[in-house]
């Protein structure tokens, strides 16, 4: 029966979503998530929710680890298929949830990648080589935004010194304090992207369109790559910045609010990082 059938479940899912207003970002991520599993399903001869066990999802994960999904993955996309039988069960469709006491695959998180002062600065260098390339870098290094709202950026986000950075799925609404070295960055960009596309977002491709997060992810991994900067993702311009505003005095309290962070605890292990550097530095000028 269709209302059975797990793509048309999936249909449903992906408009919960959106109509909880999720950003498009985290709808795609979870139907690509439970498109995946689908698929494992249907190589098992399974298209049916109703004939879903606890051993499918086990044997899903299992299969990802096989193939060289980090565990780290698995568990997100554990998490992922959780979220849908959630929303099946309050639908009614299914009566319990298969994935509620599936353990997820336990893994060490490191600790976050943090750039030294010369890998920063070589990143600007080659950066300054284009104007758009260098005001994403200047944006993400200055303000610790994440690449998805950079993404999202419109021209009227940019207040004199403040960036607003609007509210999208689990991202917090707020403005962020934007230093001269980020808004001249932004500044000499916006000259020569001028009307280009009759598009409202700050970043954009030659052509007009909204400058996508694996586009700005390709051109930061470029410059990585330049300079040879080994092991860094863009994300790591965000820990920079957390790392340099604490080393500098900020408090825990403010730097959370500003990169929006949800839970304190998440600045607090840049803190410990911090710290240690610190000792350490103490201990080499006792020697």
């Amino acid at each position: 029966m269709d209302e059975y059938f797990l793509p048309k479940l999936l249909e449903r899912f992906v408009a919960f979503l959106k109509d909880q207003g999720k950003s498009k970002f985290t709808v795609v991520a979870y139907k690509k998530d439970i498109e995946q599993f689908i698929g494992y399903l249907a190589g098992r001869e399974k298209t049916d929710i109703r004939d879903v066990r606890k051993d499918d999802i086990e044997g899903f994960i299992q299969n990802l680890l096989e193939k060289k999904y980090t565990k780290k993955s698995a568990s997100r996309k554990l998490n992922s298929i959780r979220t849908f039988f959630r929303f099946l069960k309050h639908e009614d469709v299914i009566t319990a949830n298969p994935a509620f006491d599936i353990s997820h695959p336990k893994y060490t998180q490191t600790p976050p990648r943090i750039l030294t002062k010369m890998e920063y600065r070589a990143l600007r260098d080659v950066a300054k080589e284009e104007p758009r390339t260098y005001a994403l870098v200047e944006t993400l290094l200055q303000t610790g935004i994440k690449i998805g709202e950079l993404a999202m950026l419109e021209l009227d986000d940019v207040n004199k010194d403040k960036l607003h950075i609007r509210k999208y799925g689990k991202n917090i609404e707020r403005d962020v304090p934007l230093n001269n070295a980020a808004k001249l960055a932004i500044e000499e960009y916006s000259k020569l992207r001028g009307e280009n596309g009759g598009t409202n977002f700050i970043f954009i491709t030659r052509t007009g369109n909204q400058l996508l997060i694996r586009n700005i992810r390709q051109i930061i991994d470029r410059c990585f790559q330049e300079v040879g900067i080994e092991n860094a993702t863009v994300n790591d311009l965000r820990n920079t910045f957390i790392a340099h505003q604490l080393r500098n005095g900020a408090t825990l309290e403010y730097i959370s609010s500003i990169v929006g962070h949800r839970r304190i605890s998440s600045t607090e292990r840049f803190l410990n990082l911090v710290k240690q550097e610190a000792d350490r530095k103490e201990k080499l000028g006792e020697l």
